[in-house]
Protein backbone atom coordinates (compact mmCIF):
# COMPACT_ATOMS: atom_id res chain seq x y z
CA UNK A 1 0.00 0.00 0.00
CA UNK A 2 1.29 3.15 -0.69
CA UNK A 3 -0.21 6.97 -0.75
CA UNK A 4 0.70 8.50 -3.82
CA UNK A 5 -0.59 11.69 -3.65
CA UNK A 6 -2.10 14.70 -1.57
CA UNK A 7 -3.54 17.61 -2.87
CA UNK A 8 -6.35 19.75 -1.02
CA UNK A 9 -9.80 18.00 -1.43
CA UNK A 10 -8.08 14.67 -3.18
CA UNK A 11 -5.60 11.61 -1.98
CA UNK A 12 -4.28 9.05 -4.50
CA UNK A 13 -3.68 5.68 -2.92
CA UNK A 14 -2.36 2.56 -4.99
CA UNK A 15 -3.50 4.75 -8.00
CA UNK A 16 -7.03 5.32 -6.84
CA UNK A 17 -8.18 8.96 -5.98
CA UNK A 18 -10.26 9.69 -3.28
CA UNK A 19 -12.24 12.73 -2.74
CA UNK A 20 -13.17 12.27 0.41
CA UNK A 21 -11.52 11.96 3.95
CA UNK A 22 -9.94 8.61 4.25
CA UNK A 23 -9.73 5.65 7.03
CA UNK A 24 -6.67 4.27 5.24
CA UNK A 25 -5.43 0.86 6.98
CA UNK A 26 -2.32 -1.01 6.75
CA UNK A 27 -4.09 -4.38 5.35
CA UNK A 28 -4.91 -2.21 2.38
CA UNK A 29 -8.65 -1.00 2.96
CA UNK A 30 -9.53 2.46 2.73
CA UNK A 31 -12.93 3.41 3.96
CA UNK A 32 -14.71 6.63 3.86
CA UNK A 33 -13.88 8.54 7.54
CA UNK A 34 -16.84 11.10 8.36
CA UNK A 35 -17.15 13.39 11.06
CA UNK A 36 -20.18 14.25 13.39
CA UNK A 37 -18.98 17.77 13.44
CA UNK A 38 -17.03 19.78 11.09
CA UNK A 39 -13.03 20.11 12.00
CA UNK A 40 -13.76 18.22 15.45
CA UNK A 41 -12.27 14.94 15.81
CA UNK A 42 -13.73 13.41 18.57
CA UNK A 43 -14.08 9.95 20.55
CA UNK A 44 -16.79 8.82 17.54
CA UNK A 45 -14.45 9.62 15.03
CA UNK A 46 -11.62 7.31 15.97
CA UNK A 47 -14.06 4.62 17.54
CA UNK A 48 -14.08 2.14 14.05
CA UNK A 49 -9.93 2.99 14.13
CA UNK A 50 -9.60 2.07 17.67
CA UNK A 51 -12.00 -1.07 17.28
CA UNK A 52 -9.54 -2.63 15.00
CA UNK A 53 -6.16 -2.49 17.45
CA UNK A 54 -4.06 -0.85 15.32
CA UNK A 55 0.01 -0.20 17.37
CA UNK A 56 -0.68 3.44 15.39
CA UNK A 57 -3.26 5.79 14.88
CA UNK A 58 -2.19 8.84 12.17
CA UNK A 59 -4.12 11.52 12.16
CA UNK A 60 -4.04 14.41 9.23
CA UNK A 61 -5.50 17.39 10.24
CA UNK A 62 -5.78 18.89 7.03
CA UNK A 63 -3.98 21.03 4.82
CA UNK A 64 -3.41 23.57 7.05
CA UNK A 65 -4.18 21.60 10.16
CA UNK A 66 -7.89 23.36 11.08
CA UNK A 67 -9.05 19.81 11.98
CA UNK A 68 -9.01 19.54 15.96
CA UNK A 69 -8.38 16.64 17.92
CA UNK A 70 -10.53 16.77 21.19
CA UNK A 71 -9.07 15.52 24.29
CA UNK A 72 -11.30 12.99 24.77
CA UNK A 73 -10.11 11.27 21.43
CA UNK A 74 -6.90 11.74 22.25
CA UNK A 75 -7.48 9.68 25.80
CA UNK A 76 -9.82 7.03 24.76
CA UNK A 77 -6.71 6.32 21.81
CA UNK A 78 -3.90 6.77 24.25
CA UNK A 79 -5.88 4.42 27.03
CA UNK A 80 -6.24 1.41 24.89
CA UNK A 81 -2.22 1.40 24.53
CA UNK A 82 -2.40 3.03 20.94
CA UNK A 83 0.38 5.57 19.74
CA UNK A 84 -0.91 8.16 18.33
CA UNK A 85 0.33 10.91 15.90
CA UNK A 86 -0.96 13.94 14.84
CA UNK A 87 0.33 16.09 12.39
CA UNK A 88 -1.31 18.36 9.41
CA UNK A 89 -2.38 15.78 6.22
CA UNK A 90 0.61 16.31 4.07
CA UNK A 91 3.26 15.35 6.98
CA UNK A 92 0.66 12.75 8.55
CA UNK A 93 0.92 10.96 5.14
CA UNK A 94 4.82 10.95 5.09
CA UNK A 95 4.98 9.12 8.62
CA UNK A 96 1.68 7.07 7.64
CA UNK A 97 4.37 5.79 4.18
CA UNK A 98 7.35 5.35 6.39
CA UNK A 99 5.85 3.02 8.65
CA UNK A 100 4.27 0.66 6.59
CA UNK A 101 7.60 0.63 4.69
CA UNK A 102 9.56 -0.07 7.69
CA UNK A 103 7.79 -2.46 8.68
CA UNK A 104 7.70 -4.59 5.27
CA UNK A 105 11.46 -4.43 5.23
CA UNK A 106 10.90 -6.34 8.22
CA UNK A 107 9.85 -9.59 7.35
CA UNK A 108 7.10 -10.81 8.47
CA UNK A 109 6.42 -7.80 11.21
CA UNK A 110 3.58 -5.88 9.22
CA UNK A 111 3.02 -2.85 12.15
CA UNK A 112 -0.66 -1.97 12.49
CA UNK A 113 -1.37 1.17 11.26
CA UNK A 114 -4.07 3.23 10.65
CA UNK A 115 -4.23 6.76 9.14
CA UNK A 116 -7.27 8.96 9.58
CA UNK A 117 -7.10 11.87 6.94
CA UNK A 118 -8.61 15.07 6.68
CA UNK A 119 -8.54 16.36 2.81
CA UNK A 120 -9.60 19.87 3.31
CA UNK A 121 -8.55 23.12 5.46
Amino acid sequence: MSIEEYHFGSITIDGKTYNHDVEVRWDDEVLLWEFRERHIIDAEEVKRAIDQNPETIIIGTGESGMAEVTERAKKEIESKGIELIIDITEEAIKTFNVLLEESEEEEGKQKRVIGLFHLTC
